[in-house]
């Protein structure tokens, strides 16, 4: 029987999912597990470990029995997952405490004061233009400085910190490895695509780099799936496993970004907002002076540059289930995807640009196009006119604004924007982010591009692409939707007050510090 389909693993921080695709490119089965996580009293934002690899396991056991003869044709596997955070084992390969996810902001202070260091000495010259990526709350560099302060005994115990792809790659195999994604944009040097004693050292870790697992390239190396694995999933002892880069770059690779030609712009709408530009030669990487951002080594030798913001879907759900609690209340029970369903057209009724709306609404802060721990969100220019679909339809234009502010902080607009994630499925927030931006955006077929990026690794590590850009053109070309573009008036109308957005937002700042400190009980 032929070997002809190839699985992709994305686990995110709402669901894990496991992905069969042919080796062509075609979806053809899906099995997920909701994730669960626990945020603490600290602002930690925790996640079972053994849970997570073991809900993954179920979603390849799931789909072993929904593929017919999986087991005899899947010819290789591929992992990527949720980026940043600290998840750390032992000698034995054991968790030693539940993992520090992306969410958790426990660190603020270690972080501004990490950051404030970075841009007052030298250190600037070594962490940020080595790494290419500002200091954020929600790294491993800055959960390294808070254990060393206040849990030093999770450091004196872990024998090697993963990320969460990371974690489930050893548990597929067996092997410990990071990709060069997250390697080097937390302790490394993009333009060498390794880790870089300079930048260890500015950071003041270097008593832990032991603590730092080898940098493998999935595109040419792969582990084998393990006895145990094997077991525990169903799959074959021995299949090839691919490390995949990180989520965010697996999205933008099974989303379309990586383009030569085009050199577009990539949007994920997820928990978080991605919003990246596609930059060929690391000559061309734009750093900025605010010191902020990512810079990602992509696959095949080009690069990603981008901003994220802290919470994107996570201010349309907040939003969402205070409908829902409502509804509760009068004991209507529905769900997020019953409110969806309908929404596009409710949001397309509602006056556009009626308030204003900042995004800032994740407990842990901002950290794109700026950093700042205590950021939070508001509406601006609210009255008693407004009803519950004008909000939404703000907090659709606080979200575009927000992209906007972040593609300008990595210099000039790209030609053309593409969407993914699952808000871009929405034709209003599509709509209103090509307005917004004043850019043609364009939305790809591809329910599951963070999977398929990874299977996309995988592919060619297999030999059955030469190179990325051949996968790309078989996976990822014939899926690109049409060119949508920003209609001319509600632009105009955007450019206006998208410039009250960065005048409200500037003028939010001292009051935001002034909030932060109520929070904490102390005087202003």
């Amino acid at each position: 029987m032929n070997r002809d389909i190839i699985i992709g693993i994305d686990a995110g921080t709402s669901v894990i999912k496991s992905v069969a695709f042919t080796t062509t490119g075609r979806q053809i089965a899906v099995a997920s597990r909701v994730n669960e996580y626990k945020t603490l009293a600290n602002g930690g934002v925790e996640q079972n470990m053994r849970r997570t690899w073991e809900d993954t396991a179920a979603t390849l056991r799931e789909l072993n029995q929904t593929v017919p003869h999986l087991d005899q044709r899947v010819l290789s596997l591929a992992v990527t997952g949720q980026g940043d955070g600290t998840w750390l084992i032992d000698k034995n390969g054991e968790p030693i405490h539940d993992a520090w996810i992306w969410l958790d902001g426990r660190a603020v202070k270690e972080a501004g004061e990490l950051a404030r260091r970075v841009r007052s000495s030298s250190a600037h010259e070594v962490i940020y233009t080595h790494s290419g990526t500002g200091v954020t709350v929600c790294q491993m560099r800055t959960h390294f400085k808070w254990m060393q302060k206040h849990a030093p005994d999770l450091l004196r115990k872990a024998a090697t910190a993963l990320h969460c792809k990371d974690w489930l790659y050893f548990n597929l195999c067996g092997e410990l490895a990071t990709d060069p994604s997250e390697g080097c944009f937390t302790f490394g040097d993009f333009r060498q695509r390794d880790y870089s004693e300079e930048v260890i050292d500015a950071l003041g870790v270097s008593e832990l780099k032991h603590l730092l697992p080898p940098i493998v390239d999935g595109v040419s190396e792969a582990g084998s799936l393990s006895v145990k694995a094997a077991r525990e999933t169903g799959l074959p002892q021995g299949l090839p496993i691919s490390l995949a880069y990180v989520d965010v770059l697996c999205c933008a690779l099974g989303g379309g970004m990586c383009d030569p030609v085009v050199k577009p712009g990539l949007t994920i709408l997820g928990s978080t907002g991605m919003h990246m530009r596609f930059v060929e030669h690391a000559s061309e990487v734009c750093l900025n002076d605010g010191q902020t951002g990512y810079t990602m080594a992509f696959p095949g030798g080009s690069y990603a540059q981008m901003q994220s913001n802290m919470a994107a879907t996570l201010n349309i759900d907040w939003l969402l289930d205070i409908g829902l609690d409502v509804l509760t209340i009068e004991g209507v029970k529905r769900s997020r995807s019953d409110l969806i369903k309908h929404l596009d057209d409710a949001v397309f009724k509602a006056a556009p640009g009626s308030a204003l709306f900042h995004p800032y609404i994740s407990s842990a802060g901002e950290r794109g196009p700026f950093i700042n721990p205590a950021a939070r969100a508001s509406f601006t220019g609210l009255d008693q006119t407004h009803g519950y679909f004008d909000l939404m339809r703000s907090v659709y234009e606080g979200l575009a604004f927000a992209a906007r502010d972040c593609y300008t902080a990595m210099g000039s607009m790209p030609d053309e924007i593409r969407l993914s994630g699952g808000a871009a499925r929405s034709n209003a927030l599509g709509a209103i982010i090509a307005a917004a931006l004043n850019v043609p955006v364009r939305h790809i077929h591809r329910e599951e591009a963070g999977a398929a990026g990874a299977a996309m690794i995988s592919a060619v590590q297999q030999g059955i692409f030469n190179n990325i850009s051949e996968s790309v053109a078989s996976w990822v070309t014939p899926l690109l939707a049409e060119l949508e573009t920003p209609d001319a008036q509600l632009a105009n109308q955007y450019d206006n007050l998208y410039k009250l957005y960065i005048a409200t937002q500037k003028s939010m700042v001292p009051l935001w510090d002034s909030l932060a400190s109520i929070r904490k009980g102390t005087t202003l």
